[in-house]
């Protein structure tokens, strides 16, 4: 269902810019949409979240040339946008949201049973600068880029236990840049900007394990977070 919508919004999106490029169309919607000092939205979209791993020593599975594997799938974003415009090509916005997502991780230097399922909620806070070309009719592609932060409601962070008792954790708060691309679609009642963007985390978010010699954590000597986001703003 989820890439049955996905694929229904791009689908429109891009049926609408080729109207708006090749058509010749000059019917202007949303005229002075562009002119307010501020406008708000809101956001809907999927991500995909995934880890990257520096370790102490690098000694791979020779198997699968791995420490760990990471199982990635599909998860929501769902927020508001704050949009202040600083001239007519460049935007500040802020974009306060909550993520879910859920990964599989197991450790593969090992007999026994070692798959852990990561579930994570985050509070996410970018703050964002967008660079727009000059308005094409209706269309209008743009850039952004920027730094964020997060909340990680399901973190463990303070729990006692560790892998040894069946709790992955990672640390609560952490800090990203973000890069993307997307275009604004300018319709009738409201403008539509589907974007994608990758958001890259800065920090080690792995709390250790009491062992040092632990499976899962004595030989990783940074582990970040790193996602794919896809949003449908509307404004």
């Amino acid at each position: 269902m989820k890439k049955l919508f996905t694929i229904a919004l791009l689908a429109l999106c891009f049926q609408t810019a080729q109207a708006q490029i090749f058509s010749g169309e000059r019917v202007l919607n949303q005229q002075n949409f562009d002119q307010q000092r501020w406008s708000w939205g809101y956001f809907l979209g999927f991500n995909s979240y995934d880890f990257n791993f520096d370790y102490i020593n690098y000694n791979p599975s020779p198997v699968t040339g791995q420490d760990f594997r990471v199982e990635t799938r599909v998860g929501f974003n769902v927020g508001l946008l704050g949009n202040l415009r600083l001239s007519n090509n460049l935007d500040l916005r802020l974009e306060p949201g909550v993520n879910f997502n859920t990964r599989g991780f197991q450790a593969l230097k090992a007999d026994a049973n070692t798959y852990r399922e990561i579930s994570s909620t985050y509070v996410h806070i970018p703050l964002l600068l967008k660079f727009s070309t000059n308005r094409l009719n209706n269309f209008k592609p743009f850039v952004v880029g920027g730094v964020s932060t997060s909340i990680n409601l399901s973190s463990n962070e303070n729990n006692p236990d560790d892998n040894s008792a069946g709790q992955f954790r990672m640390t609560t708060n952490s800090y990203y840049y973000e890069l993307g691309f997307g275009i604004d679609l300018y319709l009738y009642y409201f403008k539509l900007s589907p974007s994608i963007r990758g958001v890259f985390a800065i920090n080690d978010e792995l709390i250790r394990d009491a062992d040092p010699n632990s499976l899962y954590t004595g030989n990783v000597d940074r582990m970040m977070s790193r996602a794919i986001f896809l949003n449908f703003t509307f404004q």
